[in-house]
Formats: C-alpha cells, sequence, structure tokens
C-alpha cells in the first residue's frame, strides 16, 4: 500500500467533537475582537475609579472645544471650576473609593423604588382606574393625578 492509502494503526480515537469546539473558540475569539474594536467589550471599574474616568474625559472634552474669542473667558471659567471639582474630588477617591461603590449602590436602589411606584401608576393610567377613591386627594383641576409613592 501507498503511504496515502494506509490506515493509521491503533492509536487514540479521534475526537469528534474537536472541529465543533474549534469552530465554537473562533467564533468566540472573534466576537470578542469586535466588542473590543467597537467599545463594547468594556468592563466597568469600581464607581470610584469610573468617576475619576468622567472628570478626566469632561477635562479633556472642555479643552478641546474650539470656541470664538468672545466666549474663551467662558470656557477658562468652566476649566477653572473643573479643576476645582477635581482638586475636591481626588482626596475622597484615594482615601474612601468604596464611598462611591456605596452611593453607585444607594442610587440604583433609589431608582428600582421610583421605577417601581412609577410602573405601578402607569398601569392605572392605562386601566383608567382612579388612583384614590372619588373625592380624596384630587386636586382643585380634577385631572391631574399625583403619583402615590407610599
Amino acid at each position: 500500500m501507498s503511504e496515502s492509502t494506509e490506515r493509521p494503526g491503533p492509536g487514540p480515537a479521534p475526537d469528534s467533537d474537536a472541529w465543533e469546539r474549534a469552530c465554537a473558540e473562533d467564533l468566540a475569539a472573534e466576537n470578542a475582537r469586535r466588542r473590543q474594536a467597537s467599545g463594547q467589550g468594556y468592563e466597568p471599574g469600581s464607581a470610584a475609579e469610573e468617576l475619576r474616568k468622567l472628570v478626566d474625559a469632561v477635562t479633556e472634552k472642555v479643552a478641546a472645544f474650539q470656541l470664538p474669542p468672545a466666549a474663551q473667558a467662558a470656557q477658562g471659567a468652566v476649566q477653572q471650576i473643573i479643576a476645582q471639582a477635581k482638586a475636591a474630588v481626588e482626596p475622597v477617591i484615594e482615601r474612601n473609593p468604596e464611598v462611591f461603590d456605596h452611593l453607585a449602590s444607594a442610587g440604583t436602589e433609589l431608582l428600582a423604588a421610583y421605577r417601581a411606584a412609577v410602573h405601578r401608576q402607569e398601569a392605572r393610567w392605562t386601566r383608567d382606574e382612579p388612583a384614590r377613591e372619588p373625592g380624596k386627594g384630587e386636586g382643585a383641576g380634577g385631572g391631574s393625578e399625583r403619583i402615590d409613592l407610599d
């Protein structure tokens, strides 16, 4: 027999899923590359790091504005305010970075509570149900309703 027609000898059985795994790995790598190229693969850091990045980005954007001479004085004032805010926030970030994580968590909880209250009220509006019993809690206008956050 020639080499091209010989059968492999006894050895490990070929992996039947190898091609499928290789394709899946290639696809995952390509998707990760595309996410990174488009900025979607960004993993946020701590709240303190994100605040620092925000302040730096705002500072860069304000400095990059090309304004007419009359508005340059205002731009200088804005840059000074940003520099003062950064100087005030930087020490807090350095000493207590977890404070910003707690503030971010508290903000998330407040937003969830607000959404729950508004969602319930919106459901009433779409079903045309009164928010309160007639004659109770209605303003003189009659047409406006108050969102009950209780």
